[in-house]
Parts: structure tokens; sequence; C-alpha cells
């Protein structure tokens, strides 16, 4: 008996070392730290990799960018070198022309009018157009809208002249910067803190939750809300490697990053609010902006110098207000 309960123990370590031998690891790049509503929604992402592919896959998330930053990690998913990646669109402008329209400054009214847009065929043929590129887009995450902070007072738009902001590393951006009257530094997010703090640049812009979560708001505590870009997050993995998948693999993944989009948009939300009340509590002036028209006409020469590059998705995005 004791014989072959030994054997049949032999057994079942063998099997199961040869499933685990079988497993697939696929690492996954976040810059930002484990808890954010993106980081979250990546592990998500994984868990339902897991449970699609029962436990074929295994996607591993590296958070507060430890394989580098949102650029660094974009080049290795290019390259294969790195399996996935959660990125703004915004650094994305740089490496995939038709994702370049969403740094325009007001697009969208609203995040019902972004995800509206975001949902519609044109949206999800977006992403599909990243493949030439050598990535493939598996599904659009919330990225808030961003507003301006500085570490001087800024209570209006006249105040941001003169001021020079830390942006994400495209021309759209540096255009929206300049149009104010203020000057545009690109700077990896890693460095953000250190660049306000020493006086590199005066302040930045992004979202509530990045604010906080960098500790923006403790060099920088005047929060300007004017709410000027919206821009989406991406999750994508590379071409090489979806090359590799059986057309059943690339099933899984596309379902389990569309099923993980509603998790990551309840997080956001929280999270948002939760952002602003902290920062709010931890001495940020913030200041929400009333009347926009200002904003939008200054930055208007934006949408103009890009009128014609994009005139096809402009298009689209404003028949998603109607």
């Amino acid at each position: 008996m004791f014989k072959t309960l030994a054997v049949l123990l032999v057994f079942f370590v063998f099997v199961a070392s040869s499933v685990q031998a079988q497993q697939i690891v696929l690492k996954l790049g976040e810059v930002h730290k484990k808890g954010y509503p993106t980081e979250l929604a990546d592990e998500e992402f994984g868990r339902l990799v897991d449970v699609y592919s029962k436990g074929k896959f295994k996607v591993e998330v590296f958070p507060e960018a430890q394989l580098g930053d949102e650029k660094v990690m974009i080049e290795q998913v290019k390259l294969g070198a790195l399996a996935f990646t959660r990125v703004s669109t915004g650094a994305m402008a740089e490496f995939s022309k038709g994702l370049g329209v969403f740094p325009i400054p007001f697009l969208f009214d609203s995040s019902a009018h972004l995800w509206k847009f975001l949902n519609s065929p044109y949206g999800q043929k977006m992403l599909a157009d990243l493949e030439p590129s050598g990535f493939v887009g598996l599904c659009y995450y919330d990225g808030g809208s961003r507003s301006f902070y500085s570490s001087k007072p800024i209570r209006k738009l006249e105040d941001l002249k003169g001021l020079k902001f830390r942006v994400i590393g495209n021309t759209q951006s540096a255009k929206m910067v300049e149009a104010i009257g203020a000057s545009a530094v690109s700077l990896p997010m890693t460095q953000v803190f250190s660049a306000i703090q020493t006086g590199v640049v005066d302040g930045a812009e992004n979202n509530p939750p990045s604010y906080l979560d960098f500790n923006h708001y403790q060099v920088a505590k005047y929060y300007l809300l004017d709410h000027h870009q919206r821009l989406p997050e991406v999750l994508m993995i590379s071409k090489k490697v979806w090359d590799k998948l059986t057309p059943a693999e690339r099933a899984i993944m596309k379902k389990a990053a569309a099923d993980s989009v509603a998790f990551q948009r309840k997080k956001w939300d929280a999270y948002e609010k939760e952002a602003l009340d902290k920062v709010k509590a931890n001495g940020a002036i913030v200041t929400e902006v009333k009347d926009l028209k200002p904003y939008q006409k200054a930055m208007k020469p934006v949408l103009e110098f890009y009128q014609k590059e994009f005139s096809d998705t402009l298009k689209a995005i404003d028949a998603a207000r109607k």
C-alpha cells in the first residue's frame, strides 16, 4: 500500500512539475505604483488571462517603472523584449501617428464623449492600426483629464504665461503649452518631482491620481483644473509576441483585456475623487475653471495646426458628440 502511495505521489509531483514547466510567463511593464487604478487593472488582466488560459499563461506585472519609463517600455515592447505595457496615448504619439490626435487640447467635452468615441468602430480601429508600428492594441483604460499645477500661484489663464511646464514627450503637448505663452520641457515622469523641487520647471500637467501618487502636490501646491486633455491609456502587446500566439490564445488575450476595462474605469472614478480630496487635505490649492472658453480659444491654434493631418479622426470625434 505504501509503495502504491509513493508511486502515486511521484506521479502527481511529475504532472504538477510538467504543468508548471509548460506555463508561459509574460511580463507587463507599468510606470505607476502598486494599487494605482491602471496597475490594479494590469493585475486584473493578468488574473483573467490565467483563468481563461487555464493556467497556461501567467502575466507578471512590474509596477513603479521597474522596467523603465514609458518611452523605454514602449521601445522594449516594439522590440519584443517586453510582452506588454500599459502607457498613456500621449507617450505613444511619437511611436504611432494615429494616436497623436489624443494630445490635442479640448478634443473631448467630457468623459462620456471620450468613451463614446473609444468604443466606436473608429476608436477600436485605432487600436488595430497600431500593428504596423509593432504593437497590438488590446484595450483602452481611463486616464482622466489633465490640468496644470505649479509651485507658483496659478488661478487663471494669465498666470500660466512665462512658466515652464513638464509635458509628455510629444510635439502636440509642447505646442499646447507654447500656445498659452509658457515653455514646455519634456521629462520622464520619474524626474518631475526633483525638477519642480530644484526649479528646472515650475510645474507640470497631469490628472489628480498622478498629482497625488507622484507626490507632486508637495512641491507644486497650486492646481488649476482646466481639463485641457483627456488622454486615454492603452494596454498593448508586442506584435512579435502576438505573432507567436495561436488564434485561440490571441482570443484569450483580447477577451481578458476587454473584460478588465469596466474594472479599471470603476477603480479610476473612485480614486480620482479620493485623490482630489487627499491633495486638498494636504494643503494643495485647487482652482476649478468655471469658464473654459478663454482656454479653448488660447489653445485652438494647436487644433488648427493638426486639422488636416487628423481630419478623418477629428470628424469621427465630432460625430461622437451627437
